[in-house]
């Protein structure tokens, strides 16, 4: 429903995590009866969660240790693992800058080019493993780095930007040919970010096999303080969603669509699941684990720009190992831990047996869930209070 907001000036109304929630089910089932897996590129993920392809978050140790666990790491192409052989020293110089060097120092870090060979060790790195293989890059980078990423027998290649569309102008340089590389390459493709339905659907047209949802919405980004630009995450996710379903009835072909950023508790993943995502992507409940390269910092991929940095290097502190964030037990109160339970919990509680069964549960406006009867726990600052 539109609001004028000015003289013949609509806007709709968007809606984040904190603005909904999902309405309990008429029948309840055993959390343990319940199917979290999903197929992601023709390949089954037990864990529909991907972990964001930041530097902080996930270097070959951490992709290897998700894929064993029944989760996805994607490896940044672009990022401090392909431009160094050894990255840690530089991981350290960026872990230790203080927090009015930290823009800078991450800047120059990544001055050094990417080098093609160590793409291939890195991903070889993870495929001796046998864990699924996914890794990322800007679109600029693609026609190229597919080719390589083919080569070493990456399983999925992910091409991603703050905003990707399929129709791109420029009057400087040549555009990607987005729809060449996913019929041509051999590789299935996952292409973000949108908040579309329209460029959610075009993307699926030229052959996408997957679609990142969100602009903006991330731990350590930026963007929408910087460029103004963003459509909250359950709004963005129910449009892109949409486009997904029509695109399967006309076509046959289902592509998943995979909600990017936004997230800091399993409440938050679950309402995604029910606003129409298969998968979820996030980077900074990853980025607490004790395996995660950055050690408790996180800081987002556009931040290394020299121009226009979009993102701040943030402490999200180290809370637990990889394996009690996903399957617990949860030392902590506030969501964070043990997020397969919560999954599993909530789905029991609305009746969905598998994801695409959540799809179906039923979103309220409740703008005042997190505060109703919450009193003291805001004022002692425990659980929901933080």
């Amino acid at each position: 429903m539109p609001f004028f907001i000015g003289r013949d000036r609509e806007a709709r109304r968007g809606y984040g995590f904190d603005e909904v929630a999902i309405v309990p089910g008429s029948i309840t089932i055993d959390p343990e009866d319940v199917d979290t897996s999903v197929e992601l590129c023709g390949m089954k993920i037990k864990i529909p969660f991907i972990a964001s392809a930041m530097d902080g978050v996930v270097d070959p140790k951490m992709a290897i240790a998700l894929g064993k666990l029944g989760a996805l790491g994607v490896l940044n192409l672009d990022g401090i693992y392909t431009r160094y052989k050894d990255p840690y020293p530089q991981i350290n110089k960026i872990l230790r800058a203080s927090n009015d060097k930290a823009t800078e120092v991450i800047q120059q870090v990544y001055k050094e080019p990417v080098k093609e060979e160590l793409i291939y060790e890195r991903i070889r790195e993870i495929k001796k493993n046998n864990v699924i293989c996914a890794v990322s890059t800007v679109p600029q980078n693609a026609p190229k780095y597919i080719k390589i990423a083919k080569e070493a027998k990456a399983d999925i290649f992910v091409i991603q930007a703050t905003v990707v569309t399929v129709k791109h102008y420029s009057s400087r340089y040549g555009c990607v040919d987005l729809e060449k590389i996913c019929k041509e390459s051999g590789l299935p493709v996952i292409i973000g970010n949108c908040v579309t339905y329209n460029v959610a659907l075009q993307l699926m047209e030229i052959g996408a096999q997957g679609i990142l949802v969100g602009v903006g919405p991330g731990t350590a980004c930026t963007t929408r303080q910087v460029l103004g630009i963003g459509v909250p995450q359950i709004t963005a996710t129910i449009d892109c969603s949409k486009a997904r379903d029509f695109y399967f009835k006309k076509t046959g072909r289902y592509v998943p669509v995979i909600t990017d950023g936004g997230m800091t508790t399993g409440g938050d993943i679950c309402k995604s699941f029910v606003a129409g995502a298969d998968l979820v992507m996030f980077g900074s409940g990853f980025a607490k684990a004790k395996e995660a390269p950055g050690k408790g910092y996180h800081w987002g991929m556009a931040m290394p720009h020299f121009y226009l940095p979009r993102g701040a290097r943030i402490y999200v502190g180290t809370t637990g190992t990889l394996k009690e964030i996903l399957f617990g037990p949860s030392r902590v109160d506030d969501g964070t831990q043990n997020l397969v339970g919560a999954l599993k919990t909530c789905m029991g509680n609305i009746g969905a047996r598998t994801i695409k069964e959540m799809h179906l549960a039923q979103l309220i406006i409740a703008p005042e869930i997190k505060s109703e009867g919450k009193r003291y726990q805001k004022e002692q600052r425990v659980g929901m209070g933080k």
